[in-house]
């Protein structure tokens, strides 16, 4: 729907910028695009100033080109993520097996399986409400999400047969937790956002077990803060994988990808 007036639109962008959103035009005309009325828009405009994610207002979010179902409290996928992509399609060959933890909406598996010709490719999350929303997302693309633990609820055949392994696991320290914007902090479950005392604490678990359910040559790439990657490095390192740092600075995004020799 359109607002009646030129001032109508400009109030609304003028509300939505006093609120703090940085891209306060553009996100008026998607909830203009989002509304069915008057009253629908008024309703979102109300929710947005009060700080609920646009993503969940709108019911998706763009994520390497894509449009991503969201719902409310999975996690929002993240532009910077898509550094995660950008490796997973540089560093596998022709038909691999390719799995994608702590999925979320399965905006990640969703990307990987159109840059890739994945001969298996499943996402995983401990999360219910990410699991049904992921599973959304996926339908027609021959994928399986499967809701548990890291790798625990994956087929026991491939243990030793992956050739790719991708992880935005969360990585903020649970003392920071509070200092994130609200959007996420309020919004988005705290099971896809804390990280244990250092942060490291799911990501360390992802590369001990990565090393066994790798195949030899295999890679794992998992999204990291910059002053976590020594650290995060050391612990592949333990694991038995060889690690290696990526930076994207036009996405502001650092990534730790490490291979089973």
């Amino acid at each position: 729907m359109a607002p009646s007036s030129h001032s109508d639109r400009a109030a609304l962008v003028g509300r939505l910028r006093a609120a703090g959103c940085v891209y306060a035009e553009d996100e008026a005309e998607l909830l203009l695009a989002a509304a069915h009325s008057p009253a629908a828009l008024a309703d979102l405009t109300d929710r947005r100033v009060a700080g609920e994610p646009l993503e969940y207002l709108l019911g998706w979010a763009e994520f390497c080109g894509l449009r991503i179902a969201v719902d409310e409290g999975v996690f929002v996928p993240r532009t910077r993520t898509a550094l995660l992509v950008e490796l997973a399609a540089e560093l596998t060959g022709a038909v691999p097996a390719v799995v994608d933890l702590c999925c979320g909406s399965g905006a990640t598996t969703v990307a990987l399986a159109q840059r890739l010709a994945p001969r298996w490719l499943a996402a995983a999350d401990i999360d219910p409400a990410a699991v049904a929303c992921a599973r959304r997302n996926v339908v027609g693309l021959n994928v399986e999400v499967y809701e548990g633990d890291l790798f625990a609820p994956l087929p026991p055949r491939w243990r030793g047969r992956l050739d790719l392994v991708v992880a935005n696991a969360p990585y903020v320290p649970t003392d920071a937790v509070a200092l994130m914007p609200p959007e996420a902090r309020l919004h988005e479950a705290p099971v896809a956002l804390d990280g244990g005392p250092d942060g490291l604490s799911v990501l360390r678990r992802v590369g001990a077990d990565a090393a066994d359910w790798l195949a030899p040559g295999g890679h794992l790439v998992v999204e990291a803060g910059t002053t976590q990657v020594d650290a995060l490095c050391d612990a592949f390192t333990t694991a038995g994988l060889e690690p290696t740092v990526r930076h994207n600075e036009d996405l502001d995004a650092t990534a730790v990808l490490a291979r089973r020799p």
